[in-house]
């Protein structure tokens, strides 16, 4: 996976690049998020998906009751112990979302330069004159000559499902607009976007709440993207409704800025977050198409700066229909890598695409292809200037590990942790070689019985570039004495000798905590 790492400023042999890949059991360092629905909700397909690379399950309540994404997880439940392949759970909330209200689903005909009338009044049937919306605050949020895009769910752009409106009255509740281009509104839910407006509707929805408390508690979610953040407070005011839920007090949010408010707020939100999701589908619509790169490759610096996750979204819309992407997409998927991307998150692809589980591999292989040419030593340097001095004692370890690591050409580093903290700070370095993050469950109470804590780090960390978790058994603890170190460490290195990432004379560094004190040591592995 670390082979021959070129770079792009070096002079690259034309023949080599059309020498074949190897094949890996990770398929990239870049993780791959894989929205289910209604063409991945099979067992055998969330399974081909898993081996494709999917590493985290997203379920998108924006459509679907709570049962059908039930019995998706149970699928997926069931992929994951046929597979062996460990998935985390992301759950995506519907926020301030704006809805056409169709309630017939017949097809609805929009010509250009006709008129349209968006109406809070949802008991009227949609028509091509009148459209019902599922928000009653729209006429006090626009004004004549603002920009209204509706368009089908996880809208891809190669359909003719979407129209450009332009508000040219406001009349009472309702909003009167010109259709500037014909299109056919054709299927079951259509989502309105008002381009740089705030709309007046809470982050975390009542519905919201409801899904959480219930679908998320059951089902112990690992992660909750926040949909339509656009401000720190939203993430903090989910952070304490979640905290009183249990075990989701260990969830971690991640923020989805999708509209210029989030993006004005964006450092703030981003201290308060535990990852970001860059929206781009909406973002797109909000912003001029010519800074839209602009915002992703300052975001994704900042998010690699803070050792957050940043997650990509819509990369390969036409492989919702199309066994190839486009070549704008493959070469878009590469720059997300080389910008530091941690994930790419597919949605319309693998929610209602027609080819999801070759969707993942195609987008795995971009990032693999992408991945041997990024420039690490660069990164690195600029993420240890970044960082400055004195640097915090966790800090200087991950940094040495890393350092010492690529100096001795090492195949994987082996980090030892219980919080998930350690492993995380050593990938936020960007090592070229895999990280494997054994994670030492420790013994917790909340006084009505005990448990053991290690689950959700190990698949937390199935969202970061380059981590890859094992769940350590839980009677080693995480400080302990050299024999169950080294107990531990065999385990470590037979999981990484049966995943192909160690081989006998490869070198390893292995990052842990000895007593009070913290080490890195490389070992060579011999016969």
């Amino acid at each position: 996976m670390h082979s021959s790492h070129l770079l792009l400023e070096e002079p690259i042999r034309m023949a080599s690049i059309l020498e074949p890949s190897k094949s890996s059991f990770f398929p990239a360092m870049t993780k791959i998020v894989g929205t289910l629905g209604p063409r991945s909700c099979t067992v055998e397909v969330i399974s081909g998906c898993l081996k494709a690379g999917m590493s985290v399950a997203r379920f998108d309540f924006s459509w679907g009751d709570a049962q059908y994404h039930l019995a998706t997880l149970e699928n997926l439940k069931a992929a994951v112990k046929s597979t062996k392949k460990l998935c985390a759970v992301m759950l995506d909330t519907v926020g301030p979302e704006l809805q056409v209200v169709n309630k017939s689903e017949k097809s609805i005909s929009l010509q250009a330069d006709g008129v349209v009338v968006l109406t809070p009044d949802q008991g009227q049937e949609a028509s091509s004159e009148l459209l019902p919306i599922n928000f009653d605050g729209l006429s006090k949020a626009v004004k004549n000559g603002d920009t209204i895009f509706i368009g089908q769910y996880l809208f891809t752009g190669s359909e003719t499902t979407s129209a450009w409106l332009e508000v040219s009255e406001v009349r009472g509740e309702d909003v009167v607009c010109v259709i500037k281009n014909s299109a056919t509104l054709a299927g079951a839910l259509f989502t309105l976007h008002a381009s740089q407006i705030r709309i007046d509707l809470p982050t975390l929805s009542d519905k919201d709440k409801e899904v959480i408390s219930s679908w998320g508690v059951q089902n112990k979610i690992d992660f909750l993207s926040l949909s339509y953040t656009r401000h720190a407070e939203d993430v903090r005011h989910a952070r304490e409704f979640i905290s009183k839920l249990g075990d989701l007090s260990q969830t971690q949010i991640f923020a989805k800025i999708e509209n210029v408010e989030g993006l004005n707020h964006f450092d703030e939100i981003l201290q308060e977050a535990d990852g970001i999701i860059l929206s781009r589908g909406n973002l797109g619509i909000d912003l001029p198409p010519e800074k839209v790169f602009l915002f992703q490759k300052a975001a994704v610096y900042k998010c690699n700066m803070a050792g957050k996750p940043a997650v990509v979204t819509r990369v390969v819309d036409s492989m919702t229909d199309n066994l190839r992407p486009t070549r704008a997409e493959a070469t878009d998927v590469a720059n997300a890598v080389l910008d530091g991307t941690d994930a790419i998150l597919l949605g319309a692809e693998t929610l209602r695409g027609l080819y999801p589980v070759e969707t993942i591999s195609i987008v795995g292989k971009i990032c693999a292809e992408a991945e041997k040419v990024f420039n690490q030593d660069i990164y690195f340097k600029k993420t240890v200037k970044y960082v400055g001095e004195p640097m915090t004692h966790l800090e200087s370890i991950a940094s040495s590990a890393v350092r010492a690591a690529i100096k001795v050409k090492a195949s994987s580093i082996i980090c030892f942790t219980s919080s998930g903290r350690a492993a995380r700070l050593i990938a936020k370095y960007r090592p070229t070689m895999p990280v494997l993050s054994v994670v030492i469950p420790r013994l917790k109470t909340n006084q009505l019985k005990w448990s053991f804590s290690g689950a959700f780090e190990a698949r937390q960390s199935l969202i970061v570039r380059g981590l890859f978790p094992m769940l350590a058994d839980p009677r080693h603890p995480a400080e302990s004495t050299s024999a169950t170190n080294e107990s531990i460490l065999k385990i470590a290195l037979d999981h990484g000798k049966a995943s192909g990432i160690v081989k006998w004379h490869d070198r390893v560094v292995v990052c842990q905590k000895v007593g009070d004190a913290s080490v890195v040591k490389i070992i060579e592995l011999e016969d």
